[in-house]
């Protein structure tokens, strides 16, 4: 963390908690032991880990009062101390990544009304992705808050691309690794939408959801969000224009330090 982050890290905490709706606190959940691509929040790239991309992304939202990485490995709390962030240490046997940032949440302490879980794998997420599902998670009466892209293309097959359904409101009605709403011609220009891997949980609803057992839907997809949804929660989506690239597989991590190469100033 550079000198000019530990100037702005009290103005910017001082924001946060000066909202009338309450403080929010973001927590990214990070695992060594992904079953798609093993020891994913060190993978490098640009020589950095795979947990310093996201964690540099969302320590810009404004909207945020304190960033904590969730582990249950050594190394990857400690890749985290290295480059100045705060790792919380958890237990290995999690259901899924928001049962873990609730044990890092009591853990931590602090009274934030808000929850923000920020998915491990999200190395380009746009701040202000964050700040605007934090926003509207104050001023809506939602469970839960995420967001969504339009679907690409290639998107369309891919079972780590996942899909969401929502009704007139905005609110999700389901989400699936299969591609959803389906129609004859298969993928469509503006008709699918892809979920981003960003949950903003009131404080309550966080509670409640790790409450809950697994859902039979939840274990079919390997979505841990059909769980709010079998339980009668409800989540607010809101609609973004740019996709954020997810490292999911040994693939997705070719293609963001693709992209990270691609986008470096030219030297000299």
């Amino acid at each position: 963390m550079t000198a000019a982050d530990r100037r702005e890290a009290p103005a910017r905490a001082a924001r946060a908690e000066a909202s009338p709706a309450g403080a929010a606190l973001a927590v990214i959940p990070c695992r060594f032991g992904s079953t798609r691509l093993p020891g994913k929040p060190l993978a490098e790239i640009g020589g950095r880990p795979l947990v310093w991309h996201v964690w540099n992304r969302v320590r810009r939202a404004s909207s945020l009062a304190r960033v904590l990485v969730a582990t249950d490995d050594a190394r990857i709390a400690d890749a985290v101390a290295a480059f100045g962030g705060e790792a919380v240490m958890t237990a290995a046997a999690h259901a899924s990544g928001t049962d873990r940032i609730a044990e890092a949440v009591a853990i931590a302490g602090g009274d934030a009304a808000f929850v923000v879980n920020v998915q491990g794998d999200e190395p380009f997420l746009d701040p202000s992705v964050v700040d605007r599902a934090v926003h509207a998670a104050r001023a809506r009466s939602a469970d839960v808050t995420t967001a969504a892209s339009p679907l690409a293309a290639a998107d369309w097959a891919r079972p780590s691309a996942v899909k969401v359904v929502m009704d007139a409101d905005g609110r999700a009605l389901y989400f699936s690794r299969s591609g959803i709403p389906w129609t004859r011609e298969g993928w469509r220009d503006g008709a699918q939408w892809k979920h981003i891997g960003l949950y903003v949980y009131r404080r309550e609803a966080l509670a409640r959801f790790t409450a809950l057992p697994p859902s039979p839907l939840e274990r079919l997809e390997s979505l841990e969000q059909l769980r709010a949804l079998e339980a009668g929660m409800t989540v607010q989506v809101i609609r973004v224009e740019r996709d954020s690239l997810t490292v999911d597989t040994p693939e997705d991590l070719e293609r963001a330090r693709a992209v990270f190469e691609a986008a470096r100033p030219p030297l000299g």
